[in-house]
């Protein structure tokens, strides 16, 4: 099967919606249900994902981008919850996504000179070994003259000493497509801008739904033997189309993240703050630090969270606090946020409720999986299909995906220890062959050729020069890209990433993608003036005092 999701595939997939009856439709293209997608297709079952939006256009491309055990679940003893988040780390970083996620290491400043070592270093220890978790180096000790050699940036008042230790980071957003495209190569279609709009029912079982193409505003009946809704924080909106009453619910709570230059931060390392509702983590970033993040709850608009500036300001003292030469606004080039999707509980403290996850039939035929965290996603989708497959009349073979490697991963190390000779072969730079690499893994064969019919797509793109003109034309010829937006702000980060939020650059990929999706001169015109309009509104919402203001600024453009 193909994976290359250009405009004849999307074409010719929705037209094909409902010709048959399919084992599995998966309703949410986040990770959870791109994973899901993928594990079911790979147990040989017929699957449809549909997603309103685009790939990872909510929760899954607005995190820390950290694939991540959650050292601070081993203080709230959620021992199985780090234990199975690093079994998945390990498997990604070693076999199912190689390319993708990659290792970081943090600081940890101590602010007591005996007690906080003897149990925080007796913590990261148990999280350096805990669920065969031994995939990065181990964690070190540090005296503070060692620890300020790593981090100059940091005030000497600020750390009695610090222990090192080492995770791992992706860009979900790129993670999340490709879930979905390898999900394609083993026989799914895979659809974004197509929502559900209803289920369809047969007595009190739910046989299928209702989905509209939001390109066309056509409308498809899809019926499947199983429903899978991964909805994430609009889970409580799907259940509402069921008209029953629900084991669970979901609550959201906002997590805001700015950007700053790497050279505005002395670092070689990034860092790890305890707060007094969560953490702070410093990120390395490629060319940026990713500063964040908060945790509040959020219950305004959730397609599109705002940051205000209140949001702004909590991260900007919290890491102000211990550098020597405090951040200012003028030095932040991008912000996000993003909601997290909780199953709610007694507590009224987002950062008290569970990160672990809940599957749920709520009427027959339907199967709900809601909560956990992103980097247990593999596990998430494997739970939900295996009590979706049970009754299915026939045997289905367990899940695979532990074994199955993304698109891209293999051979992508071979490669990445030949950079030389690839550099060579393709007339690029080293720098940009890794930087090639390290998005695409061995599908980087793909943007080879591309520049090798066309070399002026080996060009970097104006206003965004990290990236290539053919990274932006692979976005719509094999990514499932069908928007600026989507271009700008998932297949590449450069809305985050560029000080003025990709607005110098917008027309320049406005034009290389128009020119594949069929777009006219008007159809060209809409695009931009959609994206500028999002700018703005996400720009005065960060200037707003509270979430409710921020909320009504951002909704200004609905993009």
């Amino acid at each position: 099967m193909s994976a290359r999701l250009d405009p004849t595939y999307r074409a010719t997939a929705v037209e094909a919606l409902g010709d048959d009856e399919i084992d599995v439709l998966v309703i949410g293209g986040g990770v959870v249900g791109a994973g899901a997608a993928l594990d079911a297709a790979s147990r040989g079952l017929s699957v449809t994902l549909v997603e309103a939006r685009d790939f990872a256009a909510g929760t899954s491309s607005r995190s820390s981008k950290l694939i991540h055990g959650g050292l601070r679940y081993l203080e709230q003893l959620d021992f199985w919850l780090v234990r199975e988040a690093l079994k998945e780390r390990g498997l990604l970083l070693n076999k199912l996504a190689p390319h993708l996620v990659r290792p970081v290491s943090f600081l940890l400043p101590l602010q007591h000179r005996v007690w906080e070592r003897a149990y925080i270093g007796a913590g990261v220890a148990l999280y350096d070994t805990i669920g065969g978790a031994r995939a990065l180096p181990m964690h070190r000790h540090l005296t503070r003259t060692r620890a300020l050699e790593l981090a100059p940036a940091l005030r000497e008042d600020s750390m009695t000493g610090a222990i090192r230790y080492f995770d791992a980071q992706v860009d979900d957003a790129r993670h999340t497509m490709t879930i979905a495209r390898t999900a394609a190569q083993h026989g799914a279609t895979v659809l974004t801008r197509t929502k559900v709009t209803g289920l369809l029912r047969d007595g009190e079982r739910v046989i299928g739904a209702q989905v509209t193409d939001l390109e066309t505003g056509r409308e498809h009946t899809v019926r499947a033997r199983r429903v899978i809704s991964a909805t994430g924080v609009w889970t409580d909106e799907m259940n509402r189309m069921t008209g029953v009453e629900f084991p669970f619910h979901v609550r959201t709570s906002k997590g805001v993240h700015i950007l700053v230059p790497r050279e505005r931060l002395d670092l070689d390392t990034g860092l790890i703050m305890r707060t007094e509702k969560s953490v702070l983590f410093v990120i390395p970033w490629h060319q940026h630090w990713i500063i964040g993040t908060t945790d509040t709850d959020w219950s305004l608009n959730k397609d599109h969270p705002a940051a205000s500036n209140a949001d702004v300001q909590y991260i900007l003292d919290h890491v102000n606090a211990v550098l020597r030469d405090p951040l200012t606004r003028d030095d932040i080039v991008g912000t996000y946020a993003g909601l997290r999707p909780l199953v709610s509980g007694a507590s009224s403290d987002t950062a008290k409720l569970s990160r672990e996850h809940a599957v749920a039939e709520p009427v027959p035929g339907l199967f709900v999986i809601a909560g956990g965290k992103y980097t247990t996603y593999r596990v998430m989708a494997a739970d939900v299909v295996d009590a979706a497959v049970q009754g299915l009349g026939r045997a289905v073979a367990p899940s695979v995906t532990e074994k199955l490697p993304l698109l891209g991963a293999v051979g992508y190390q071979e490669m990445a220890a030949d950079l030389d000779s690839l550099a060579q072969r393709t007339g690029l730079s080293k720098a940009t062959v890794e930087h090639l690499l390290g998005r695409y893994g061995s599908a980087v064969h793909d943007l080879f050729e591309l520049i090798a019919e066309d070399p002026t797509l080996g060009e970097p793109l104006a206003g965004a020069e990290e990236y290539l003109a053919a990274e932006v034309v692979y976005a719509v010829t094999h990514e499932g890209a069908l928007h600026l937006d989507d271009v700008l702000t998932r297949r590449t980060r450069i809305s985050i990433e560029a000080s003025d939020r990709g607005l110098l650059a917008a027309p320049e990929v406005a034009f290389l993608i128009g020119a594949r999706l069929g777009w006219d001169a008007a159809d060209a015109e809409r695009e931009l003036s959609r994206y500028r309009d999002r700018v703005e509104a996400e720009l005065a919402a960060n200037q707003a005092a509270d979430d409710e203001a921020a909320n009504a600024a951002r909704l200004v453009a609905v993009a």
